[in-house]
């Protein structure tokens, strides 16, 4: 009979194993796919009190609101800006109920970099800041594009140029200056690769400072929000390619590259240093270059098709948003159901024991 039992629990727990836990990481996670012609979105962000995510367009001068449902509207339409102006990174400024975007024309265009902000509420412009390509008028003028925005929580914006290699700082009334320009961001010691931008993705952790990506170099960036000062974050590998950060909390990030992969990384210093502790495959035929963080602390990825419309109007009306999910907390859920398992193996055992038990007392009393 031992035996017999033994072989119900090891069926049992196979089963449970085989078929319990396969729900949570077989199932498709949360897919939004949309339609605006010829939108070409670049970036992405989650707006916590409208609940849905906001996107810029490369094509268009347009900032459309997509619901989680795949509802689109349009947000702001600024005729007022330059024809053929394109909107890159956006931040949302939350505390200050406000949508911060960055502004830029591509050649052969003139050249035309610029960070705007937006009421939330009004859907009003509030200003239209010009970013200098100098710290004064008689400096040598740097390179300049426009790329990526962060926003702190007194309402300071951070602006990437990916030409130039600075960043930019536009405070909570407009004012345009050039904030952090250091000699890290255009060294000769790291290999680069010259068909990439440089500074690209940013992000602001509450903690005082930015974590600033450089596509070329695949280098993260640790910037004081007060000073500029930059140091190299120590990470396990370079993240070449990687387009646009975000942290989920202080001490995690992931970055995105439209070309290569998603990566986690974490660090428990700060960001003195860091490691790369998950990568995972996406669609890159889909081009995804933006990554923000949504409700309920979702992650979600862009995909914005922006090789083609780089390439010009080619008609494309279908985008996506996708959630993605980091095998870590799949891992949290085998750990989990494992332990259930376990358990009710345990049960089932000792309930057949005593069933027998029960069964041998009674024939010996007969």
């Amino acid at each position: 009979m031992l035996i017999s039992l033994s072989h119900k629990t090891i069926t049992f727990i196979t089963f449970f194993f085989l078929l319990g836990p396969s729900p949570i990481l077989s199932r498709d996670a949360h897919v939004i796919n949309f339609r605006s012609p010829n939108l070409y979105p670049e970036s992405l962000a989650w707006e916590p009190r409208a609940q849905h995510f906001l996107i810029g367009s490369l094509r268009q001068r347009l900032i459309t609101a997509v619901s989680d449902a795949g509802v689109v509207e349009t947000f702001i339409s600024d005729n007022t800006l330059p024809s053929d102006a394109s909107f890159l990174g956006i931040a949302v400024d939350s505390p200050h109920n406000r949508l911060l975007a960055v502004v830029h024309s591509y050649p052969p265009l003139p050249s035309f970099n610029a960070l705007a902000a937006y009421d939330l509420l009004s859907r009003r412009r509030i200003f239209l800041t010009p970013l200098p390509s100098s710290d004064n008028n008689n400096d040598e003028h740097s390179p300049c594009a426009a790329n990526d925005v962060a926003v702190d929580h007194h309402g300071n914006a951070f602006v990437t140029n990916s030409a130039g290699n600075f960043i930019w700082r536009v405070t909570v009334n407009g004012e345009a200056s050039i904030f952090s320009k250091s000699p890290l961001f255009t060294s000769p010691t790291s290999p680069t690769n010259n068909s990439l931008p440089g500074l690209n993705g940013i992000t602001y952790v509450s903690k005082g400072y930015l974590l600033v990506v450089q596509s070329n170099t695949g280098k993260v960036f640790k910037v004081d929000e007060i000073d500029g000062t930059a140091r190299i974050v120590l990470l396990t590998e370079d993240l070449i390619g990687a387009d646009d950060i975000v942290v989920r909390d202080a001490n995690v990030a992931i970055a995105v590259s439209p070309m290569n992969k998603l990566w986690f990384m974490k660090s428990m210093d700060s960001w003195g240093e860091g490691s790369v502790y998950e990568r995972l495959a996406i669609d890159v035929r889909r081009f995804p270059t933006s990554v923000t963080v949504g409700e309920k602390g979702r992650l979600y990825v862009l995909y914005g098709h922006l090789n083609e419309g780089m390439l010009g109007d080619s008609g494309r009306e279908g985008f996506g948003i996708a959630e993605i999910r980091s095998r870590e907390g799949q891992d949290e859920y085998v750990w989990i159901f494992g332990l259930i398992g376990i358990g009710l193996a345990y049960f089932f055992f000792w309930k057949f024991q005593m069933k027998n038990l029960g069964k041998k007392m009674d024939h010996k009393i007969n």
